[in-house]
């Protein structure tokens, strides 16, 4: 018996590994070219922000391992200056998942005090299971941390990046490219779709909102935006999502007020029904996202 379930479990082991591999086949890296030296670039994961200096790269997020040499192979499409940083907007994997892959000789990795932390926490947990080596979990570890904000110099352009509280995360930071009139926000924006506010990870439906009112207050009607994850946007677009979030907040700040359960609220389509048409296909239904807006705005009474 035990040589028929090491058998199937051969098997299994197989086809899931032919299965990854077909996946990552699938796979590929498109450019959108959103000024003079800002590039997007998509594929599976998080979006990459690429800015090609005078002398090296600045590169935003890198998605996941797998996918690593398809994300290489991309940005020598567009230059073949050395990355110098790797800016991690946050902790998930498909933002900071090929750090380790990318953090060479000569690439500094940055990112906020909170994500090296919950970096270090979660992939010393592979360690200890033996599924990451200590080599690779020393390169997965952002080198350069800050609180508030960072200030990076290249040439005529500046590169600014600031900590917005509790958002997605308690980690994230937008990087805005001054002069190339770009921002990249990483995960505190999913345009075109329901937001996920990582709870156990820090996140908060009003930080979630304050995030993008900072962003606001930065940013002009010409900016091209970087979201986490969907299509370029912009600051009309940026407005629309914050109002959608306001409204879908006070409905259900009005269910708490008026005693309604948590599985009440999730039952309760009307609370989300003028959005889920446009917004609610994604990754978070309309239903998990009613529970995220309970769950975070009941613990704020």
């Amino acid at each position: 018996m035990k040589k028929t379930v090491h058998f199937f479990t051969v098997i299994f082991s197989f086809f899931s590994i032919v299965a990854l591999q077909a996946q990552n086949r699938e796979v590929t890296i498109s450019i959108d070219t959103l000024s003079t030296n800002v590039y997007m670039l998509t594929g599976r994961g998080g979006n990459i922000g690429i800015y090609v200096g005078e002398k090296h790269v600045f590169m935003i997020d890198d998605q996941f391992e797998r996918l690593s040499d398809k994300i290489k192979a991309a940005i020598s499409t567009l230059t073949d200056k050395p990355i110098a940083f790797l800016f991690n907007t946050h902790m998930h994997g498909d933002h900071s998942g090929g750090n380790a892959k990318f953090n060479a000789d000569g690439t500094t990795l940055v990112a906020h005090d909170n994500v090296r932390t919950r970096i270090k926490t979660n992939n010393q947990k592979k360690v200890d299971a033996k599924k990451m080596s200590l080599e690779d979990f020393a390169l997965m570890l952002p080198e350069v941390t800050f609180s508030e904000d960072i200030t990076f110099h290249d040439g005529e352009e500046t590169i600014m990046a600031y900590h917005v509280h509790n958002a997605h995360t308690d980690g994230d930071a937008i990087v805005y490219f001054v002069n190339n009139n770009v921002v990249h926000m990483g995960d505190t924006y999913f345009s075109g779709r329901y937001p996920f506010i990582d709870l156990n990870s820090g996140g908060s439906v009003q930080g979630y909102i304050d995030a993008h009112k900072k962003t606001l207050m930065v940013i002009n009607e010409d900016t091209k935006i970087i979201p986490g994850h969907g299509r370029p946007s912009n600051k009309e677009e940026l407005q629309t999502y914050v109002n959608l979030l306001e409204d879908i907040k006070g409905k259900v700040m009005a269910a708490i007020k008026a005693g309604k359960s948590l599985e009440e609220v999730k039952a309760d389509s009307s609370l989300t029904e003028a959005y889920d048409s446009t917004h609610g296909t994604g990754f978070i239904k309309p239903e998990r996202l009613r529970e995220t807006f309970y769950t975070s705005l009941k613990s704020m009474q």
